[in-house]
């Protein structure tokens, strides 16, 4: 089975002369390096193995080409991708391929953090000078002097130097091989081929991370013909980025970890539910519940605890046996203004974390009343700490409301800092979709190393169990 698809389906439906061409332009060096990738692949006989990350960029569309496993990457993140693929499956053939925008801007984070770890991956990094895809503006890797769309008058020192990735990826300690080749004449293309299929034993015997860039031709933003475009980058590109070995480590093969378990119950330790005692059937979902999918929104002001109270509620729901997503968010005020999580209960698999229109809404503070009350549907809770908000906003609609004065029952307790958890035994009584034992066993869990605070914390939330209590129905 060939490793290029037979038709491309991206153009007239892979029928026709359109239907065995790429994008790329007439010249540029993507299609030789594709080729050639496809070839190593296929004599390594490494395509049922293979998973190759897609960037955004000019290769964008690389999916639609090579017949291996693919995944796109949003703009930058094509490292971080690449890592995960090789970690859950450490047999893959993880290549990681990349422009200068998306490596050496966007992504230049990733790049460094995970070439560091040295984890066995493959990256192929296209250095064309330029963003090719989005108009042709300054890139990273951009010459002095060079003209683009953002520097019509050409790159200064100002606008700061081209960034040699090959040379800093070769002062880390991860990589074991770092190379810079090029495409301009057929000598060149030859090591640029070897240097690839290099990158790629090395991952596949396990030895470490490789790097490999290649200097490519890209005629349109250079405005130039693609036999001008070869020339300069031989005789301009080159001086600024030399071509050569960088890095290259003799390295025993190290890399032979066992594949990860994908098992529930082998995966539910990393939340903290195997020490909380999961039972190992399924906890049946309680009864007065008809939808089987609770999301709940908690808000406040940073300092609230709303994002401790969300934690323990998902990792109380994963001990329970059941489904539970936490997705945090951070508003940009560490004080006065609001930020939440979304945290949805499932009694099957939670299908979407966010939680827009929440079933129940609990809220520390006005603006978050303000901001996300109106989201909760009819027949939806909203909890307050009406301490804080003595004079809600509540939008029209038939939802139950419970105020419960948080902030002024943990005061009483000698500590305001527990109004979380106070608001927790609030939330827990209001909407028992877990059991106060459940909920009070997380908190001793988290808390074992704090004997000293547990049992205020245990006292706040039977503060604020009791307190929705006395809240008339």
């Amino acid at each position: 089975m060939s490793v290029f698809y037979s038709n491309f389906t991206r153009h007239a439906h892979g029928e026709g002369l359109k239907g065995h061409s790429t994008h790329y332009c007439a010249g540029c060096g993507h299609g030789l390096v594709h080729r050639d990738l496809a070839d190593i692949i296929d004599d390594l006989g490494l395509q049922d193995r293979t998973i190759l990350v897609s960037p955004v960029g000019c290769a964008v569309f690389a999916y639609y080409y090579f017949n291996v496993g693919n995944t796109q990457a949003a703009h930058g993140r094509a490292p971080a991708v690449a890592l995960g693929h090789k970690l859950a499956n450490p047999e893959a053939v993880v290549l990681s391929y990349q422009g200068d925008g998306d490596l050496a801007s966007i992504g230049l984070a990733e790049t460094i953090s995970i070439a560091q770890m040295g984890v066995p991956i493959t990256v192929i990094f296209i250095n064309n000078s330029v963003y090719g895809m989005t108009g042709g503006q300054l890139a990273p890797t951009t010459l002095l002097g060079q003209k683009t769309t953002t520097s019509p008058e050409g790159r200064t020192a100002a606008m700061g130097r081209p960034l040699k990735m090959a040379e800093l990826i070769a002062q880390l300690d991860g990589p074991v091989y770092v190379e810079r080749v090029a495409l301009y004449d057929a000598r060149q293309r030859v090591r640029a081929r070897r240097a690839i299929e290099k990158a790629i034993r090395l991952q596949v015997e396990g030895r470490g991370y490789s790097f490999v860039e290649i200097l490519s031709e890209c005629p349109v933003h250079l405005k130039l013909s693609p036999t001008e475009a070869s020339a300069w980058v031989r005789d301009t590109m080159e001086k600024v980025f030399p071509l050569g070995v960088k890095k290259d480590l003799t390295v025993e093969p190290w890399f032979h970890p066992a594949a990860p378990a994908f098992e529930p119950q082998g995966v539910l330790g990393l939340s903290g539910a195997v020490p909380l005692g999961a039972d190992a059937t399924p906890t049946p979902w309680p009864a007065g519940f008809s939808r089987k999918d609770v999301s709940f929104k908690l808000a406040g002001a940073g300092g609230d605890g709303a994002q401790t109270a969300a934690m323990l509620l998902t990792r109380a729901a994963i001990a329970e046996g059941f489904d539970a997503t936490h997705i945090p968010s951070y508003g940009p005020e560490s004080r006065g203004g609001t930020s939440y999580a979304d945290v949805h209960i499932a009694a099957g698999e939670v299908l979407n974390p966010a939680a827009p229109a929440p079933d129940v809404l609990l809220a520390f503070n006005a603006p978050s009343l303000a901001k996300f009350a109106p989201l909760v549907p009819p027949g939806g809770l909203v909890l307050y700490d009406s301490t804080v908000i003595p004079e809600p906003v509540l939008p029209e609609g038939d939802r139950r409301v419970v105020p419960v004065p948080c902030t002024q029952i943990a005061t009483g307790l000698g500590r305001p800092l527990v109004k979380n958890i106070v608001a927790l035994g609030a939330l827990q009584a209001c909407c028992p979709v877990l059991s106060e034992e459940r909920l009070l066993a997380t908190l001793r869990y988290v808390l074992k190393d704090k004997p000293a605070v547990l049992t205020l914390n245990e006292a706040a939330f039977a503060a604020g169990r009791e307190a929705v209590a006395a809240v008339p129905a």
